[in-house]
């Protein structure tokens, strides 16, 4: 995708900008600061006299655009003029719409691949990291235990177990995680078998040295269908127990986690190479800087743990809808193209079934930071799956099965899409955010300000000032730093998540309820 290196381009002088023009042909141009009606702003070659005043974060046009016209940012469409729009003029929803509409018919046109062998042996190069080596091969960057519930009747307990536990082993191990959710009970047939999914695929994390799964006793999910979905496991590294069954669920569960902690607490971090390394890829609250600056320097993560042999998984395929074709065109081959289709085209029927437009986002956070298409934040946020090729398409509540870069299907809700990565086997999560969340994940979630305003005002959620680029930091060395903090954190260095207790899942739940 050219508006990547476009967008470095545009920060690598040392001197910060007050606009940006991210690819040479966009038709507008993004304020970096407030600027004022009869500012004239040098751009993209050019100058241009605003006749609207621009707020941060939004765009104006560089030349005169005919109404019908499409507008172009990061060097694609991002919709179409409903009005004739002079240049120096404000463009946003008052004359600017989405050209998405419904299902597409696609058509596969593989690009030719862009890793070199000097980028493949720069990546595999790397320092590496030090995680926890699990006996199917995979490798964990923390030695906890999660505590599970298969149904939200017990969700209490679950969470009161971890709390004493974490007090009581608090230094032999990682940590003690609680893993709860409200389903489990009440779901029928896909709905529930999902759930099950999940929770299963969540229990066989690597990240999870040893699991406690709590049930109820007459729910739904039963734990024996649960246990049995699990596959071979060691039984040293799983308790589980039917709070009916319990005469005090709570001693009973500190007792499952006291034998847990017996075994982890012999585990040890060992130097694992980068090609180890599951890393999910999301954006939450974004702005008009996230396409910018946090995107693309996810993107260039995506690109080293692919470089190297690792697994980048990229998610929220209705946040891709206007950019997918820049995805598909990377497919490794017909087979993963075909299933690319696939889930763009399920999840838009998704929209469709319920009476519900595929554009129907931006959210009111991204709309009042700039953002104004579903294009436009599409094309910002495909940008976090680098250059890479689309070895594999996941369905919701599969696991990463090949390297490389993975199209995961999940929808773009922050919480559903972060438990879902984790499911899939992300051992961290790399988290861009223009305007900021507390929220966190089972796994090491490392949160990216696209902008340094937002870094200083929330030092205890933010890991990470991507604003930087703004300033004028030549991209790759922010990227070098955003390096070394990735595998800190992945050899057991807190991220402000973990820090701050925030260790939330959420499923995705589309069935009936009884």
């Amino acid at each position: 995708m050219s508006s990547t290196a476009d967008s470095a381009t545009a920060s690598a002088s040392g001197t910060a900008p007050r606009a940006l023009q991210v690819a040479s042909r966009d038709e507008v141009a993004v304020a970096v600061v407030d600027l004022q009606a009869g500012e004239r702003i040098e751009v993209g070659g050019g100058a241009v006299t605003l006749a609207d005043g621009i707020p941060r974060g939004h765009k104006f046009a560089l030349r005169a655009i005919a109404a019908g016209a499409p507008v172009h940012k990061y060097g694609f469409p991002i919709g179409t003029a409903t009005a004739a729009i002079e240049p120096g003029r404000h463009v946003h929803s008052h004359n600017l719409a989405t050209a998405l509409s419904g299902e597409l018919d696609y058509t596969w046109a593989p690009a030719p691949a862009s890793v070199s062998a000097a980028a493949a042996a720069q990546a595999a190069a790397e320092p590496g990291f030090d995680g926890y080596r699990r006996a199917d091969g995979r490798v964990g960057t923390r030695n906890e235990v999660w505590v599970l519930c298969t149904v939200g009747c017990v969700s209490r307990i679950a969470q009161r177990v971890a709390e004493a536990a974490s007090r009581e082993f608090a230094g032999r191990i990682d940590g003690v995680v609680p893993i709860v959710h409200p389903f489990g009970c009440s779901q029928l047939g896909d709905d529930l078998d999902r759930t099950g999914r999940m929770l299963a695929a969540l229990a066989r994390h690597p990240n999870a040295g040893g699991v406690l799964l709590i049930g109820l006793g007459c729910e739904s999910l039963q734990l024996k269908r649960l246990i049995e979905s699990l596959g071979p496991m060691d039984p040293a590294r799983i308790r589980s127990f039917n709070a009916q069954q319990s005469a005090d669920e709570i001693a009973d569960g500190l007792q499952a986690v006291a034998e847990l902690v017996e075994t982890l607490q012999h585990d040890r971090r060992e130097r694992c190479p980068l090609s180890d390394l599951v890393l999910g890829l999301k954006c939450g609250g974004s702005d008009a800087f996230s396409g910018i600056t946090a995107n693309p320097l996810v993107g260039r993560m995506a690109d080293r743990v692919a470089d190297a042999g690792g697994t980048p998984v990229l998610t929220e395929i209705p946040e891709i809808f206007g950019a997918e074709h820049l995805l598909m065109e990377r497919a490794a081959s017909r087979e993963v193209f075909d299933g690319m289709v696939a889930v763009v085209n399920d999840f838009k029927r998704y929209f469709l079934d319920y009476g519900q437009p595929v554009s129907e986002n931006p959210s009111p956070g991204n709309i009042a930071g700039g953002i104004t298409t579903l294009e436009e934040k599409s094309l910002g946020a495909v940008q976090k799956g680098g250059h890479a090729t689309v070895t594999q398409v996941l369905r919701y509540g599969e696991r990463t099965g090949a390297k490389g870069l993975a199209l995961l299907e999940a929808p773009g809700n922050d919480a559903v899409s972060c438990t879902a990565l984790t499911a899939a086997g992300a051992t961290l999560i790399l988290f861009t955010t223009g305007r900021g969340t507390p929220l966190g994940f089972p796994v090491p979630t490392l949160k990216l300000a696209s902008n340094s305003k937002l870094a200083a005002a929330k030092p205890t959620w933010i890991d990470f000032d991507a604003g930087a680029v703004l300033g004028g930091r030549p991209m790759e060395a922010v990227a070098d730093d955003l390096m070394d903090l990735v595998l800190a954190t992945a050899s057991g260095r807190q991220a402000n998540n973990e820090r701050n207790g925030e260790r939330e899942i959420a499923l995705w739940k589309n069935g009936v309820t009884l």
